[in-house]
């Protein structure tokens, strides 16, 4: 027999729309788009982006402001066979150059409106959404991408100072995607409000799961989001009933509302993820959510998610659970000899399966080191290696058990303190920098950043001003301690417990 032919998330799209053209995929304050019109427009664009000569291997940058264009924009990229990189165009210039420039951007689609700002940025002629050409190009006959081809660029925070492009292929999106609308099982019914921002690839999962699904996504300008009350509203006024991108941090912020807690409360399926959900759980925050809470575990070189837990009513706080492998990954605890360890002993985490990423977009050497050979797989199998130590526990579920590097999450998102002190650095009066993680009284973590040099008449407000040139909101330290000289340990390295101990908890 012959093997069906490969489909994409954008194919089943399509599907939908064939059956059901009227269902609302998308809800915005302009009204909802139907699947037919959405899949119209995707079909348009795809076709206009194809005679440009987008196809594969072909990164275009989508950058545009949440809403209808950016959903089409992008899905119609993988429609064309090409590879997209989502910009928030909230972030700093330098940054977004920076984005780009590594993931070698070929294409831009933005609006007329960020153009001036855009192209001294972004090193690729513009496609505009809103100054299309009135006449289509011809109907194109749109084969899927092979699954080995380039499906998105993402990022992630780099000791060199430059983010590093992670590299995601077709296949591992798509095996993805449909493990989240089965595991959660999403459908034509599913209400979703898109929380994560563009630019993080929880994004993706919120936007193209429920749309995989036949489902609804509920589109808003992020600054209501991001009050409790106005979050309440939106979920009442649109009937949200599934978070697919939610952090413990935003949980705990809504927790404080009684009008959020009241619609938390009310949702069928709440997914957590990028932080240790532990804090959450110990406050008490499991009874918060009336629905299904699942705790969700995975680097972006690896597809977003590699393994999940779904947290029972009663939950052990006395441990950071994250559950069992997804389907198609493959999860190794392996000591500092490569060998795996036996349960209940710590090892750190190693990834492999659907999801793993190709590599870092210009990084071979730093591919090499973290993508290693998979000593216990099929010929040619890698793994992922994350720098996360775990420990398996009864039933072979998964403890988390920290960073075995520096680097950590706030808020969400992965950070390598070594950038911000680079940033820090490159200010002419910082002659010395370390950043350290603080933890506060409720579990959450924030960053402190220790500088040396003639800064007397230098505020916080200029340090962070500085900053804000290169670096985003989530990577900025809460306080910032001047010292005559930085401690160092006997090897003469910055001693950062001593540094930590030094710094007082900021006011909330």
């Amino acid at each position: 027999m012959t093997a069906p032919a490969r489909t994409t998330f954008v194919d089943d799209i399509r599907a939908h729309a064939d059956r059901a053209p009227r269902s609302a995929a998308l809800l915005t304050a302009d009204g909802p788009t139907g699947y037919g019109e959405l899949a119209a427009r995707i079909d348009r664009l795809a076709a206009r982006l194809a005679a440009h000569g987008v196809g594969p291997e072909q990164v275009c940058a989508v950058a545009l402001p949440p809403g209808a264009d950016a959903v089409v924009a992008t899905a119609a990229v993988v429609r064309a066979g090409g590879a997209f990189l989502t910009l928030d165009t909230g972030l700093p210039d330098g940054r977004l150059a920076a984005l780009a420039a590594g993931a070698g951007v070929a294409r831009l689609i933005t609006r007329a409106a960020l153009a001036d700002r855009l192209g001294p940025l972004v090193d690729a002629p513009f496609v505009l959404v809103d100054r299309l050409p009135a006449d289509d190009p011809p109907p194109a006959a749109f084969a899927a991408p092979h699954p080995r081809a380039l499906a998105y660029v993402s990022h992630t925070s780099g000791s060199t100072g430059a983010p590093n492009p992670v590299l995601i292929e077709h296949g591992g999106l798509d095996t993805y995607l449909r493990a989240v609308v089965r595991d959660n099982a999403l459908g034509p019914g599913t209400v979703t409000l898109q929380l994560a921002p563009p630019g993080y690839d929880a994004s993706i999962r919120d936007t193209f799961a429920p749309l995989a699904a036949g489902g609804c996504v509920v589109l808003v300008e992020r600054s209501r989001l991001l009050r409790a009350e106005s979050f309440a509203d939106i979920v009442a006024e649109y009937g949200v009933d599934t978070l697919l991108s939610t952090t413990p941090s935003f949980l705990g912020f809504l927790a404080q509302s009684p009008a959020a807690a009241e619609r938390l409360h009310s949702l069928r399926l709440v997914c957590s993820s990028g932080e240790s959900l532990r804090p959450f759980l110990a406050a008490g925050g499991r009874a918060l959510v009336g629905g299904r809470l699942v705790n969700q575990y995975g680097p972006s070189e690896c597809t977003m998610t590699s393994t999940r837990h779904e947290v029972p009513a009663d939950p052990d706080t006395s441990v950071d659970t994250v559950g069992t492998a997804v389907d198609g990954t493959v999860v190794r605890l392996l000591d500092e000899e490569g060998r795996e360890v036996p349960d209940g002993r710590t090892g750190e985490v190693h990834i492999g399966g659907a999801g793993v990423a190709r590599g870092y977009g210009g990084r071979p050497a730093l591919t090499a080191d973290r993508f290693p050979p998979d000593p216990y797989g099929p010929p040619g199998a890698r793994l992922y290696r994350t720098g996360d130590l775990a420990r398996r526990g009864p039933g072979g579920t998964l403890e988390y058990l920290g960073r075995a590097d520096r680097q950590l999450k706030i808020r969400g998102h992965r950070v390598d303190p070594a950038e911000i002190e680079g940033a820090l650095l490159a200010h002419p009066d910082v002659t010395g920098a370390v950043v350290t993680a603080e933890t506060d009284d409720r579990g959450r973590t924030w960053l402190g950043a220790h500088v040396t040099g003639p800064l007397e008449g230098i505020t916080d407000a200029q340090l962070r001003a500085h900053l804000a040139r290169t670096l985003p909101p989530h990577m900025m330290p809460r306080r910032f301690t001047r010292l005559e000289r930085l401690p160092v340990t006997h090897s003469g390295k910055a001693d950062r417990r001593a540094l930590r101990a030094s710094v007082p908890e900021p006011v909330s």
